[in-house]
């Protein structure tokens, strides 16, 4: 019996020498954070969520100061208000006292036309009976003209005052409410950078600032993990890099809880380590491949990033 065992031997430390099943691969939980800051800088006033809150998209988060927003907005408001007011006014002409002001003053110059109209004909009269001098005719004509004059600017004046401004000046106007309307759309979006709220439904894991204290400008004042940032992160040997493809079903498995589902979103082109050694059959082992792969968000939120994982390719069982 002495030398059978003998023999056994070699192939009982041969059995117990056997390479490891490398059929499943060690990693880890990532996370891809989200962190909400503001591009402008200001007192933090209001506080709405708290580390280990779970959020949903669109809830308030947390508001700054702006009362210098709000100053700016009120005083780039009041500019579109005269610009709009100041086109209107072009647009309708000038007001219905102004215009009878200006109709009297026409229908006076046109009295004194005929006056002197009168005065001419008599003059005429006068100087061809050899009354007068030549002087005083040239006078009366004088009196006429200017009389004339008088009554083609007043109904001119007459005339704009019953129709609205030049199209130029409409077109300059318009361009004023323009540029007032965009500066205040500039405000606006100043001030509604003060107020922030959650972009994408998550875990709060952070908070970095409390009220009171001062924002700069893009600070985070949270960082937020949406459960579908969560994925796994494992690495393969180069001998395996083939068994795998991008869309494949895998399984992970963490300690104490129940293996759940997931798809690889992505393989690495590079190694993430090489050997300083040239390349043989020996020593391609240490070439190993990142490899990540994503559960469903719902099922994603019970890793916990840096959480030890064990990825087995194929599905759960």
């Amino acid at each position: 019996m002495k030398p059978l065992f003998l023999c056994a031997l070699p192939l009982l430390v041969l059995a117990g020498c056997a390479q490891p099943d490398d059929s499943s691969f060690p990693g880890y939980a990532e996370g891809e954070y989200v962190r909400l800051g503001a591009p402008l800088a200001g007192t933090l006033l209001k506080l709405h969520l708290h580390q280990g809150d779970t959020v949903v998209a669109g809830a308030a988060a947390y508001g700054l100061e702006q009362a210098s927003e709000g100053a700016a907005r009120q005083e780039a408001q009041s500019r579109v208000e005269r610009a709009e007011a100041l086109l209107a006014d072009l647009r309708k002409g000038a007001r219905s006292d102004e215009q009878a002001a200006i109709a009297a003053e026409l229908k006076a110059a046109q009295a004194a036309l005929a006056l002197s109209r009168a005065n001419l004909e008599r003059e005429r009269k006068l100087v061809s009976a050899q009354f007068l001098s030549r002087a005083r005719l040239d006078q009366a004509q004088s009196a006429v003209e200017a009389d004339q004059a008088r009554v083609e600017q007043a109904a001119a004046r007459l005339r704009t005052a019953r129709s609205s401004a030049r199209s130029d000046q409409v077109a300059a106007a318009e361009k004023d409410i323009a540029a007032a309307r965009a500066q205040l759309a500039q405000v606006q979006w100043r001030l509604d950078q003060k107020t922030q709220t959650v972009p994408v439904a998550g875990l709060v894991t952070e908070v970095n600032y409390r009220a009171g204290e001062w924002v700069p400008a893009g600070a985070p004042v949270l960082t937020l993990l949406p459960p579908q940032n969560i994925k796994a992160r494992f690495f393969i040997p180069e001998a395996g890099l083939g068994r795998l493809r991008v869309g494949q079903g895998v399984t992970i498995a963490c300690d104490g809880c129940t293996p759940l589902a997931a798809r690889i979103s992505f393989i690495s082109p590079q190694a993430e380590y090489t050997s300083p050694l040239i390349y043989s059959k020996e020593n391609r082992a240490t070439l190993v491949f990142m490899v990540e792969a994503t559960p469903e968000p719902a099922q994603a939120a019970r890793l916990h990033p840096g959480q030890p994982l064990t990825v087995t390719p194929g599905p759960a069982s």
